[in-house]
């Protein structure tokens, strides 16, 4: 049952990502297939007039632009640059492979440079992406604590909470404060902001040293700090800056701090859309839906899991980005539920399995005496048995 839900919310996710796609070309091709079309008109244009002022033949005059094109590509421009391949130009590169921004103004053109990068890049980039996932969990660690104390500020004002310390009340609010989460709302509301402010931080920098206009360089922040890395607008490739020093390292901090933010967005925001698929199946109500759920109640009927559900109502960061519930995420990770939880949701199920089992083994159903009427859970050998001598003794003591 709960594969069929997996694979219902993988099918819903590949259809809603395809027609967001589709979506995404129709807007685009709109906006720049006209501007594309003009510019190629106007480089024909050119092209023509220049051949025709001096007495030149387009195949001459295009294996020429050709071979500037191959130029380019070795990092050759018309206007002087700085060196692609030095020391600082090379830890530029390996910052752009490791973070996986790829801007493609600079690529390896030897043989073993790409033999190298292939595995140079595959290693570096797993240990970037764990260093990335090291850094939300801090992340997350630092917000919920921060968002948590504020919490206890407000209980402490309204008189829930006493003032001396966290604990020691027995109101129900007090009892709830230790199990508290932030909403991962006001986590992705937070991230939101952290990011923005970065971008901006970056934008005042990057437009008058790099000479772009403010929104250009909002737009290279976004297109690096989210690793897409078009490669249109690049920082710090001019030969040289005024505190040059002090500029690098100042591109090199904003963008792993954007990088860092944006990619830490990214997870909450896949938990948002997680959760807006899930009600948009059920929203949907099909016949699969309901077959679905019909196969995993039966499933988990019998199953060893602790007595209450929690209530999905308040959805919290750690919650969700962990796993769907608290008996979901121990499973996965392999820690074992409490033999309190475990007896208290499982007397009967339990009694009932020794009973068919024993009376599997015996060939008859089995003679209970006058105590196993009383609470019906004696008897059995080996593990079962213990388990239920246990059941036993709670059922008495009841």
């Amino acid at each position: 049952g709960r594969l069929n839900a997996d694979n219902a919310r993988f099918l819903l996710l590949a259809v809603l990502i395809v027609l967001y796609m589709l979506c995404g070309a129709a807007v685009f091709s709109a906006i720049e297939l006209p501007t594309e079309r003009e510019a190629k008109e106007r480089w024909e244009e050119r092209l023509e007039n220049f051949t025709r002022r001096h007495n030149l033949s387009r195949t001459e005059l295009r294996h020429f632009l050709r071979e500037y094109e191959e130029a380019s590509v070795a990092g050759i421009r018309v206007d002087d640059i700085r060196p692609r391949w030095d020391f600082t130009g090379a830890f530029y590169f390996v910052g752009t492979v490791v973070s996986t921004i790829g801007f493609g103004m600079t690529t390896p053109a030897t043989v073993g440079g790409k033999i190298f990068l292939i595995f140079y890049g595959l290693i570096g980039c797993a240990g970037t992406i764990l260093f990335f996932n090291l850094f939300l969990e801090r992340l997350i660690t630092v917000i919920a604590y921060v968002m948590k104390s504020c919490h206890e500020r407000q209980l402490r004002s309204k008189g829930v909470l006493p003032h001396n310390g966290r604990r020691g009340s027995g109101t129900s609010e007090v009892d709830s404060l230790a199990g508290w989460k932030p909403s991962v709302y006001y986590v992705m509301l937070i991230l939101c902001v952290a990011s923005l402010i970065i971008s901006c931080c970056a934008s005042a920098m990057y437009t008058p040293v790099e000479g772009w206009s403010y929104f250009d360089s909002l737009y290279f922040c976004f297109v690096a700090f989210s690793t897409i890395g078009f490669g249109d607008l690049v920082s710090s490739q001019n030969i040289k800056y005024e505190s040059q020093g002090l500029y690098r390292f100042g591109n090199f901090v904003f963008i792993l701090m954007g990088v860092c933010c944006i990619y830490s967005l990214f997870n909450v925001i896949s938990i948002i859309i997680k959760q807006s698929i899930n009600w948009i199946l059920k929203k949907l109500d099909c016949r699969c839906c309901h077959r679905c759920q019909r196969k995993l109640f039966r499933s988990r009927r019998n199953v060893v899991m602790p007595g209450n559900v929690r209530s999905r109502r308040n959805i919290s960061i750690e919650t969700d980005f962990v796993n769907e519930s608290d008996t979901d995420g121990r499973r996965l990770s392999g820690e074992m539920i409490s033999m309190k939880d475990f007896l208290a949701s499982n007397k009967v199920s339990l009694a009932i399995m020794q009973k068919q089992l024993s009376e599997t083994a015996n060939g008859y159903p089995r003679q209970m005496s006058s105590n196993s009427k009383q609470n019906g859970f004696s008897g059995g050998v080996g593990a079962l048995a213990i388990m239920n001598n246990r059941l036993a003794e709670t059922s008495v003591d009841r």
